[in-house]
């Protein structure tokens, strides 16, 4: 599949805002990325209905169920960060357990940092709130949305701008994983449009 990034913006400042990060950012400590392998599908973690995948010390995810959070510490996570937002989480027909309450009973660090509605844009604050909780943490995170798009491109854009990964070389990666297209525009702080395609 060949990626087109079409920037709306001066390249210039496309590079600088993206890929710079913001000034004074936590600088994580270390992923445990192998750049010249793209991420793992964990084929091994009871309670997932939908896929996992494992870029070192991460996993990208949809909703864990009860019993995958459970099986957290067999695969190191310390950290569970979910995207999705507040109606979500509290819409108990879909989401059918109190998340953050079972991660701390089971000792598991719990964030919430959610997107993807009018009151919770897609932004570069956020991405930089996932950089302080890796930076902060040395175990593995599990990072999560409802499906895995939002929490790849969270994952897309973290890279960019906290890493220093080309664009191109982050956008391969998503595309291994759950890659849709929407929110890097908010993400990055940059007109961008997407173009997937042959």
């Amino acid at each position: 599949m060949r990626r087109h990034l079409v920037n709306l913006a001066v390249p210039a400042l496309l590079a600088a805002a993206c890929l710079a990060g913001p000034a004074g950012a936590a600088q994580p400590t270390a992923l445990g990325i192998n750049r010249a392998a793209l991420p793992d599908t964990v084929r091994d973690w009871p309670g997932f209905t939908a896929r996992v995948w494992r870029d070192g010390r991460v996993f990208i995810s949809g909703q864990p169920d009860s019993l995958a959070l459970v099986n957290a510490n067999a695969h190191g996570v310390a950290c569970v960060v979910n995207l999705r937002t507040p109606a979500e989480t509290s819409d108990r027909k879909r989401v059918p357990f109190d998340e953050a309450a079972l991660a701390a009973s089971l000792g598991l660090e719990y964030v919430n940092l959610p997107m993807g509605d009018d009151a919770h844009p897609y932004t570069t604050a956020a991405v930089d709130s996932l950089a302080t909780i890796l930076a902060r943490q040395d175990g593995n995170v599990l990072l999560h949305c409802t499906v895995g798009w939002r929490a790849t491109h969270m994952w897309v854009a973290y890279l960019v701008r906290h890493q220093g990964w080309t664009f191109d070389d982050a956008l391969q990666r998503g595309e291994h994983v759950a890659l849709t297209e929407s929110p890097f525009s908010g993400l990055l702080g940059q007109p961008v449009r997407l173009e997937l395609g042959e």
